[in-house]
């Protein structure tokens, strides 16, 4: 029976919860870096038990963290992001007199075939990697050179949040930026272009079809169709079908078309999930009820998910990177709040458990599975 490893980040440190296969019972091992903001912490595809964390202070700046036996020990690596500078000041020197600083790293997406190969997506908003295990790091600063004169910062700031690597082609990429958009790369990163025509942002922008500048929240696809690819704006639901040519509005029936986290069933490529929140300016969900909605027709008609979760009096968030899948035979679903609260539906998204409820702001929630 497999053990099912979820990976929680959250505002005061990272937790590690584990269970069988079942997913009902659940241990909790944590806090690890405790009191430090966790924004990402993820496994690799290639090792079970090699894991990676951002580890963020506002006083002490950045440190990337690395286990390599599934989180019993830790060692910091990747303080030269402030190559010729000093460990926490968050610069990064490009070889220009003026050095280009960042505040945290947001997300981590390691290679799919090689644990020591991971990207780190920033803020503000650029791409780096690591080929070593996360002991030296490189910007791919052609990402930047798409019209980054142009970007300008969410509400959460200007942050590279999600990056998706294409199976069985290494040399595609995406990534999404608050708030400037979609990019795809063709050549492994070197190169970018922006991936958002059909996007409209009205009130956003002053063209509200520019070709960059959108706010784009969380974009997700399924390995077996990447040229499909899902998207929650800061509003709208979007899907393209030819790589981010082009996109179009799949909101349907949601009761809201703002949100943040997407994410696609583990088995079916037509199954899509998302969270949705009364606003822009209200972050919680529609009624005081936290209800997940899942569409099986890959966003023209969506359904309330409801059961275990909490139906009135229920103002949290849930944020991009705190809702996530396992691959199991029963697609698991996972969704952690800023209230403290990690939910764990083992059969889809049908019903659903609190597997704990008292943790500090979810801030990411991924899962891994171990033999």
């Amino acid at each position: 029976m497999a053990t099912v490893r979820v990976l929680v980040g959250t505002r005061k440190g990272a937790f590690i919860l584990t269970s069988d296969e079942r997913r009902r019972d659940w241990t909790v091992d944590g806090p690890h870096f405790a009191g430090w903001e966790i924004y990402h912490i993820t496994g690799t595809p290639s090792d079970p038990n090699r894991i990676y964390a951002s580890q963020t202070s506002g006083w002490f700046g950045q440190v990337m963290q690395r286990s390599s036996d599934g989180g019993k020990t830790w060692e910091a690596a990747g303080n030269d992001f402030t190559y010729n500078g000093e460990a926490g000041t968050h610069k990064w020197y490009d070889g220009s007199q003026h050095p280009w600083e960042f505040k945290r790293v947001w997300h981590l997406e390691p290679s799919l075939n090689d644990p020591d190969s991971v990207y780190a997506g920033v803020e503000d908003a650029g791409l780096f990697q690591t080929r070593d295990g996360g002991q030296t790091w490189q910007e791919l600063p052609g990402l930047r050179a798409v019209k980054g004169d142009l970007w300008q910062p969410g509400a959460g700031g200007m942050c590279l949040h999600t990056i998706l690597l294409t199976p069985g082609n290494p040399n595609r990429m995406f990534v999404a930026i608050s708030a400037a958009g979609a990019f795809r790369s063709d050549d492994a990163g070197q190169t970018w272009r922006p991936v958002n025509e059909g996007l409209r942002s009205d009130y956003e922008l002053p063209d509200a079809e520019a070709e960059v500048g959108h706010c784009v929240h969380s974009i997700a696809m399924h390995p077996s169709r990447p040229e499909t690819l899902f998207m929650q704006k800061h509003w709208d639901v979007m899907r393209s079908d030819n790589g981010g040519d082009l996109w179009r509005e799949v909101s349907g029936n949601l009761p809201s078309d703002f949100g943040f986290p997407i994410a696609v069933h583990a088995h079916e490529p037509e199954t899509i999930y998302v969270v949705p929140i009364l606003s822009d300016s209200y972050h919680y969900p529609p009624e005081g009820k936290l209800r997940v909605y899942r569409s099986r027709t890959g966003g023209e008609s969506w359904e309330a998910l409801t059961d275990g979760l909490p139906q009135e009096n229920c103002y949290v968030n849930i944020l991009r990177n705190a809702m996530t899948v396992d691959t199991l035979e029963s697609c698991g679903i996972y969704v952690g709040t800023t209230g403290g609260q990690v939910y764990v539906s083992a059969d889809a998204g049908d019903h659903w458990m609190a597997i704990v409820r008292d943790l500090p702001p979810v801030l990411s929630v991924e899962v891994q599975l171990l033999p």
